[in-house]
């Protein structure tokens, strides 16, 4: 701790780290334990955080993250579709087909930023919104070939006809972002991935992983 950080915030932020690591909640003195305080600073973070809906305890006096972070998290795409941008602009233009950012929510994909080229005369449309099963197209495919892999560099996964007839998709899946899966990708009407595609896509995951750092 600084002089310029609040240890109490800290302490708040911790607990919430702590309870979104495991499924089955914590208790009172699980969290004492883990956080190296006694309990009646526990007892006050869990009050204060519970007032924002942050957390919720059940029957048991277990802590379990609350219904109010998916609140806080609505505001993560926003953030997260603007530092991803330029690179799926660069993406788009110079492959000549629909880049975008696909994240996991819940089980399923769901793009949350999209980018057209604008010199083709004809590409797939793909909005933002777009959800499909994450074990259906490569962008889903792609993050579920990556979860639970210690990775350095991203991998290329290539599909077709998967989610449209007739359409070709190659994604690769977001390394080292921490709290977040995801994939950057593109997808053409192609019967095939050409060769050169699958560097650059990696490429294009590196720079939007760069940027979520």
């Amino acid at each position: 701790m600084t002089a310029e950080t609040s240890q109490t915030l800290d302490r708040g932020l911790r607990v919430l780290k702590l309870l979104a690591e495991t499924d089955h909640g914590l208790t009172v003195t699980e969290l004492s334990t883990k956080l190296g305080v006694n309990r009646t600073v526990v007892y006050r973070l869990l009050a204060t955080l519970e007032q924002h809906a942050l957390v919720r305890r059940d029957l048991g006096g277990r802590a379990r993250v609350g219904l109010g972070v998916l609140g806080l998290g609505r505001q993560v795409h926003p953030l997260v579709r603007e530092a991803a941008l330029p690179a799926l602009r660069s993406l788009a233009e110079d492959i000549g087909a629909t880049a975008h950012l696909t994240l996991v929510d819940g089980a399923e994909a769901l793009a949350v930023a999209v980018v057209e080229p604008t010199w083709t005369d004809y590409h797939v449309a793909y909005r933002a919104g777009f959800r499909h099963p994450l074990d259906r197209g490569a962008a889903g495919r792609a993050i579920l070939a990556a979860r639970g892999r210690v990775l350095t560099e991203p991998l290329c996964t290539l599909t077709h006809g998967e989610l449209e007839a007739g359409a070709s998709g190659a994604a690769a899946a977001l390394v080292g972002v921490t709290g977040l899966e995801g994939s950057v990708g593109v997808v053409m009407l192609a019967d095939a991935v050409p060769e050169r595609v699958g560097p650059r896509v990696v490429d294009a995951a590196r720079e939007v992983a760069d940027a979520l750092r």
